[in-house]
């Protein structure tokens, strides 16, 4: 077999055959159902919510009931009729007496500026945890795409790298059959085997990456990976609309979702040093309660004035904080450096959300002419392989010429496959950082398969 073969080998790898797998929307379906990362959001964000009815808790009524029953040993002039154990003395007893309480009671705080700006706290803290959950929902869309068109970019590279195992093998059984009848010389050979054990050792690298990031899809869906649905050839060129890099950059600071929750969080840890401010200030409570306490002796006598009658307490109280020991001020001091750090922190997320968005621009712009670029040297890298292998025909070219045509077109074609879906990955990438990616983005992507 002659080098005829290696043109139909690399043409084979560079195309991207139909499949009628599974497409990008089942793959995001079924990560929607079992990916553990955003179900572990969403149980943060249900567990944070719930700090909201607990901070309203010490602002409403608190009801409370309650009863006691108490024994006492006494020993004395008896009030109550009836025969205790008498000591021989008159009027004088000693046993047991005993006493059972029933009473209930409703409190009601009527001013406490700490409580309300913790309930304030509360929701600033779930509103940004809700954020975070969204910013995790979005982020969702980029993990599946990201280890889906992994999975696509490994299988072409592994069909390249076959393809160029292929070409060298042939190209090694041609020096070989040439060297045995004479007319080469060894070189040719040693050069050619080379090689060719080369691209197998690089064939089983790339398989062995296949498998791994086939394996990193099926932790994100939960199910095992078949056949998926490739890239097709042609990708629309257009660069990002609007083609303003302004533009998208105000929209990340607008609608980022982990930005406005960064934001969020320093509205909590505002209305947190209020809460520890106002922990200087008086409060005022309101209570009702009702109740009545009843006691006997022993032999079950008793006729004390009031005994078993219920009782009525109404009342408010006013309570002034004085000192504390410091533990006030160390709050209010704690706060306001945690406020500090989240303003720290709000202000690092708006500088990398700007930065990350810009660069995702440029990527884009980038990546259409990488693709184009490409595609053009793979064209220019097979034109090089045949007019290579037609001159060695002839005795113009040697051997190491054909190997290097071999290698160029392989590379050419690895990195054309790598730009072609990082290219689609970077638009997606841009609409996250702009924080306007939405499921009919990923449809759009899913349009490009076939």
């Amino acid at each position: 077999m002659r080098l005829k073969l290696l043109t139909l080998a690399l043409s084979l790898a560079a195309v991207s055959l139909p499949s009628h797998g599974e497409d990008l929307l089942d793959a995001y379906r079924q990560a929607r159902a079992n990916d553990p990362v955003l179900a572990q959001a969403d149980a943060t964000r249900l567990a944070v919510h719930e700090g909201i009815p607990q901070a309203r808790a010490l602002l409403l009524p608190q009801i409370s009931a309650g009863m006691s029953l108490q024994q006492q040993s006494i020993t004395g002039n008896s009030n109550f009729s009836g025969t205790g154990t008498n000591t021989g003395n008159s009027g004088v007893i000693s046993g047991h007496e005993r006493t059972r309480s029933i009473s209930a009671s409703i409190d009601q705080t009527i001013l406490n500026l700490s409580d309300v700006a913790n309930l304030q706290a509360a929701h600033s803290t779930a509103d940004a945890q809700e954020k975070t959950y969204e910013a995790a929902a979005q982020e969702l869309f980029v993990r599946v795409a990201s280890a889906y068109f992994a999975v696509l970019n490994d299988e072409e590279q592994v069909a390249v790298a076959k393809a160029n195992e292929e070409a060298f093998r042939v190209t090694y059984d041609q020096a070989d059959q040439q060297y045995k009848v004479g007319i080469a010389a060894v070189t040719n050979v040693y050069q050619a085997k080379s090689l060719y054990e080369a691209a197998k050792a690089n064939t089983v690298t790339i398989e062995n990456t296949l498998a791994n990031d086939r394996q990193a899809l099926s932790v994100i869906t939960g199910k095992p990976v078949g056949d998926l649905k490739k890239l097709r050839p042609d990708l629309p060129m257009a660069p990002p609309a609007p083609a303003d890099p302004q533009a998208w950059v105000d929209s990340s600071l607008k609608n980022n979702p982990t930005l406005m929750s960064a934001q969020l969080s320093v509205d909590a840890a505002e209305h947190t040093i209020n809460a520890a401010r106002a922990n200087h200030l008086p409060t005022i409570t309101a209570s009702l309660s009702r109740g009545k306490s009843t006691s006997w002796l022993e032999n079950g006598s008793y006729n004390v004035a009031g005994n078993g009658r219920y009782g009525n307490t109404i009342g408010v109280t006013l309570s002034v904080p004085i000192f504390s020991g410091g533990a006030t001020q160390s709050k209010v001091r704690q706060s306001i450096y945690q406020r500090d750090e989240a303003q720290d922190s709000l202000e690092l997320t708006r500088r990398q959300t700007i930065q990350s968005t810009l660069n995702y621009y440029n990527s884009v712009l980038a990546g259409i002419s990488e693709v184009e670029s490409g595609k053009a040297a793979v064209d220019s890298a097979q034109k090089a392989v045949d007019a290579t292998k037609a001159g060695f025909q002839v005795g113009t070219q040697i051997m190491l010429d054909v190997l290097t045509s071999i290698q160029n077109l392989t590379s050419a074609q690895s990195t054309y496959s790598t730009a072609r879906h990082q290219l689609v990955l970077n638009r997606l990438l841009l609409k996250q950082s702009a924080g306007t990616i939405t499921y009919d983005d990923l449809q759009s992507v899913n349009s490009l398969l076939q």
